[in-house]
């Protein structure tokens, strides 16, 4: 019995080494304690805590009852002393066992769940990288469309100036006057509104100031001048 402990306490020793450093075995004695609690394995494993723990609680009552025995009797008998000794060696392996038992099982625990919180902060790293990328494409898609705004704007401007120094030269004073008195102001500003829309500006500027010219002159000529 005290061969057994002495040799299983050992091996938790060493186990709880080899857990502790990184070294190439520290992998197999993780995997073999994975598959070990898997399945029958933890059944097994508390079966076997709790016939160590009452045979802890056997070998504690039996000291008591030795130890009562001499104070009752006031004689230390060389017989008991042997038994006593033989008892707390025996509790005290069987104690150690329970205790590196449950050092390595709190280590395999903790040593799991760091591994999958770096799993877990490389896939949150590789998803960090990736949205920033995606962020400095978006930004520069956006500065893009500010740029082709801006230079829509002027050129919109531009536009709209040459349509207004194209149409202060193709309409004559006279017309303009004319159509002022005769109250077609509203259709010269549907025409200019017209005009502004298109691209094509000295084509469709010809058309409809032809358009416009012969409308105002059809108007003129359907009202008298001293009326108006």
């Amino acid at each position: 019995m005290q061969q057994l402990l002495f040799a299983v306490v050992l091996f938790e020793v060493v186990v709880i080494m080899a857990l502790s450093f990184k070294t190439p075995i520290r992998k197999l004695l993780i995997m073999s304690l994975d598959r070990s609690k898997r399945g029958r394995g933890p059944v097994v494993i508390q079966t076997v805590s709790a016939t160590v723990i009452v045979l802890l609680v056997t070998s504690v009552y039996n000291m008591m009852g030795i130890q009562k025995r001499w104070i009752e009797d006031g004689v230390v008998n060389p017989t008991d002393e042997v038994i006593m000794a033989k008892h707390l060696l025996e509790s005290t392996l069987m104690g150690g066992f329970l205790f590196l038992g449950l050092m390595i099982d709190r280590l395999h625990h903790y040593m799991r769940e760091l591994r999958i919180r770096r799993k877990n902060m490389e896939v949150i790293k590789k998803e960090g990288a990736l949205l920033e990328g995606v962020k400095a494409r978006g930004l520069d898609e956006v500065k893009n469309l500010m740029e082709e705004i801006t230079s829509f704007g002027k050129g919109k401007s531009s536009w709209t100036l040459s349509l207004r120094q194209g149409l202060k030269k193709s309409v004559p004073r006279k017309l303009v006057r004319l159509l002022y008195r005769s109250n077609l102001k509203g259709s010269l500003l549907s025409l200019t509104g017209c005009l502004r829309k298109t691209r094509c500006c000295e084509t469709n500027c010809t058309l409809w100031i032809r358009n416009f010219r012969v409308q105002a002159a059809k108007r003129i000529l359907e009202r008298p001048y001293s009326n108006t």
